[in-house]
């Protein structure tokens, strides 16, 4: 299970909570279901993390694809310039085609880095605030579980 559907879980279990008349809007939830849902939650965090280290994995393999491919286009642009008669003028348009084939790679070469970083942090962004959020949503859980066990100690006394 995605840690998004345990959550809604959750919040449906706490929603769907038994309100126990005069005790100030305490309920009453299955505490079992929620003790497991928990344990799901920890199994599944660490997957999610995984997930998000083979998104940074897959943006060093991004960047080092265009790293090759820029190398590629100079090393050609190179030969072509070398193949080209020496003459004065031919030289001087070879030499210029190069610089601006070198250059054009390397422009596209930090285009792609840069989109690659930007999706990178995108998505780690994404992975932090979902984690946050469940972290935070956790925390509230295990109050509400506290609350409630306190409550039900407070009754049995």
């Amino acid at each position: 299970m995605k840690m998004d559907m345990l959550i809604d879980e959750l919040q449906e279990i706490v929603e769907g909570a038994i309100s126990l008349p005069l005790s100030g809007g305490k309920t009453l939830v299955n505490t079992e279901r929620i003790k497991e849902i928990i344990e799901e939650m920890r199994t599944n965090l660490p997957q999610e993390v995984r997930q998000a280290k083979n998104i940074a994995a897959d943006r060093s393999n991004i960047i080092a694809k265009s790293k090759e491919e820029a190398e590629a286009i100079v090393q050609r642009a190179e030969e072509r310039a070398k193949g080209l008669v020496s003459q004065n003028e031919i030289v001087k348009q070879a030499q210029k085609k190069a610089d601006e084939i070198i250059f054009n790679a390397e422009n596209e070469s930090a285009k792609i880095k840069q989109a690659a970083n930007a999706y990178v942090d995108e998505i780690l962004r994404k992975a932090d605030e979902q984690m946050s959020e469940n972290l935070a949503n956790l925390k509230k859980t295990r109050q509400s579980l506290k609350m409630l066990q306190q409550r039900k100690q407070g009754v049995r006394k």
